[in-house]
């Protein structure tokens, strides 16, 4: 299981009590941001933050007993034709050979997102072409990718659920690890990360008939549509 989001806490706002789900029932999961988060501050050095968040990432994975990579993009420089990029990513999932792969909704907030998602899609396929070379042997599946929610669920109709109730506790401690977000979004922005997930999450436990859900949309395009159920 391989979740490849843009910022670190990305993958903790919109699929970390699924990821926790996976890990619960057996399965091996994998975090990876793009991004390395250095311009999410104002008032702490781009270098000083980077590698906070870094940290804050790991601490994040360790929760759930996850691996996590950084690509180590500068925020806000990533752009979803770039080569270099591409092949990256397709070196991670080359590495990973995921059987799922969750990332952002093509259609999101910011051009960071909207790249990652570009860049999972494009990479995901060449991944698996054998004479596609890059420094990781070729995977032998076209994966099957899920977009995780929106913020706030803006634009985004999800056609699958996950229960999260009895993981939302760990979604929970996951994204207090993300300190340097939790309490520079309170104090500049007067959001409470953590009340603003819990929020989300209820609402879209309430649209499929449990306390706490993650809303997922599945890439339905040739090679990766799969019978049965992917997701836990």
């Amino acid at each position: 299981m391989l979740a490849i989001g843009c910022h670190p806490d990305d993958i903790e706002i919109s699929c970390a009590g699924t990821l926790a789900k996976y890990k619960k029932l057996g399965h091996d999961v994998i975090l990876c941001h793009v991004a390395n988060g250095n311009k999410g501050h104002l008032i702490i050095p781009s270098e000083e933050l980077r590698d906070i968040r870094k940290n804050e990432a790991i601490s994040s994975g360790k929760v759930i007993d996850a691996e996590v990579i950084s690509l180590d993009m500068p925020d806000l420089e990533i752009y979803g034709d770039d080569k270099r990029a591409r092949d990256t990513v397709v070196d991670v999932i080359r590495y990973v050979k995921p059987d799922i792969i969750i990332t952002h909704y093509p259609d999101d907030y910011m051009p960071d997102h909207v790249a990652v998602s570009k860049l999972v899609f494009d990479a995901s396929f060449s991944a698996s072409v054998p004479y596609y070379k890059t420094s990781q042997e070729a995977h032998t599946l076209n994966t099957p990718i899920y977009y995780m929610d929106t913020l706030a669920g803006i634009r985004f109709n999800p056609e699958d659920y996950v229960d999260i109730t009895e993981t939302m506790e760990l979604k929970l401690e996951m994204l207090n690890q993300h300190q340097s977000q939790m309490k520079w979004l309170l104090e500049h922005d007067n959001i409470d990360l953590s009340e603003f997930v819990t929020a989300g999450s209820r609402f879209r436990g309430l649209q499929c008939g449990v306390k706490y859900a993650e809303g997922f949309i599945p890439c339905r395009v040739w090679g990766k549509v799969r019978t049965g159920h992917l997701l836990p």
